[in-house]
């Protein structure tokens, strides 16, 4: 996949594309069905696949004080874009030029004469331009102009047990997780939701007391309800594919009267030393609630007792890794053999 941080680094050879239009964060079903039929369309049209995305969210740049909330921090939804076969991920800077930027302007300048866009999908809520004056209707009518093929994609529903019915999207997904629901989250989105950051130095508290751990700061990600997970890890010095299995306490850490809040990851059977290195750490299942402890002979026993009750928890075969398959395009193209529900607008 070709990453592109600017228009200006678009070369021929990447003009002539499917695109699809939106912000992903997240990247759940409802995304990778807007994603997915863009790249239905790509193949069929023999065009590359296109993602057109901003960063920093633009939430974020008009509340920059504002609760944390994002879903997935960049790192993370470029591997997921790149996983799902994307070809060209073109990241905009979000900010006051962007934001002021018109609709026809957006239109012109990034899809027609950036991208060369022979076809544009996106969900059928999708608002851009300043003040969000762009929507379907602009991209309609610029696109019968402009010569491109527009798809608006239909809500997509859940039907999933306690979400029946309603339309997928981050907000949803959000909830799942403050709930401390952390496979029913997984099912929303379609894989594991994980926090992606660097190991920091702590206070190496625990490995004095037989448990050390890898400390990730949660940054703009959001947080979950607090309390202690089964985990898997990815560590980008391992090689790819290897996944280490663990538990974390993600909270303030009220035994040692702290109030920020941190993800600890124990690793099982490891120990070295993996400060600076970034770490992917899927929550696979909630175990219990933070809590204050006596003293460190308390909270070493109940450690051990948690991370018994994660070695249990991630050998059940509905927390395998497998059982929430990464997303790709041709897993979604044989999920969805005909077209999902669109309405259509020929360039």
């Amino acid at each position: 996949m070709r990453l592109l941080r600017h228009l200006s680094e678009i070369e021929n050879n990447d003009r002539g594309t499917v695109v699809a239009l939106g912000n992903f964060d997240g990247f759940h079903r409802g995304h990778q069905v807007v994603i997915g039929e863009a790249g239905r369309l790509a193949r069929r049209m023999g065009y590359k696949l296109a993602v057109v995305v901003t960063e920093p969210h633009p939430v974020s740049f008009f509340r920059p004080n504002g609760e944390a909330f994002r879903l997935t921090a960049f790192r993370e939804r470029v591997q997921l874009l790149e996983r799902f076969g994307v070809d060209i991920l073109l990241v905009l800077q979000f900010d006051k030029n962007l934001a002021s930027m018109p609709a026809q302007n957006f239109v012109e300048e990034v899809l027609v004469d950036g991208l060369g866009a022979k076809h544009v999908c996106v969900g059928y809520d999708y608002r851009f331009g300043s003040g969000r004056g762009g929507g379907t209707d602009v991209l309609q009518w610029m696109g019968v102009m402009e010569g491109f093929g527009l798809s608006v994609i239909d809500p997509v529903l859940i039907g999933i047990e306690g979400y029946a019915g309603q339309v997928y999207s981050s907000t949803v997904v959000r909830q799942a997780l403050l709930d401390g629901q952390a496979r029913k989250a997984a099912a929303i989105l379609g894989h594991w939701w994980s926090v992606n950051g660097k190991v920091v130095e702590g206070d190496k508290r625990g490995r004095t007391i037989g448990f050390p751990t890898a400390n990730i700061e949660m940054g703009e990600s959001l947080v979950p309800k607090l309390g202690v997970y089964a985990v898997r890890v990815h560590l980008e010095g391992d090689e790819p594919g290897k996944v280490r299995l663990g538990v974390a306490n993600l909270g303030k850490r009220p035994t040692f009267d702290k109030k920020d809040v941190l993800l600890e990851v124990h690793l099982f059977d490891f120990d070295a030393d993996i400060y600076d290195q970034h770490a992917r750490v899927e929550l696979v299942a909630f175990l219990r609630a933070e809590q204050k402890f006596d003293g460190l002979e308390a909270l070493k026993a109940q450690i051990h007792h948690d991370s018994q009750v994660a070695r249990l928890v991630l050998a059940a075969p509905e927390n395998h890794r497998d059982h929430v398959e990464t997303p790709t395009l041709d897993r979604y193209l044989e999920f969805f053999p005909k077209e999902f529900s669109q309405k259509w607008a020929k360039g």
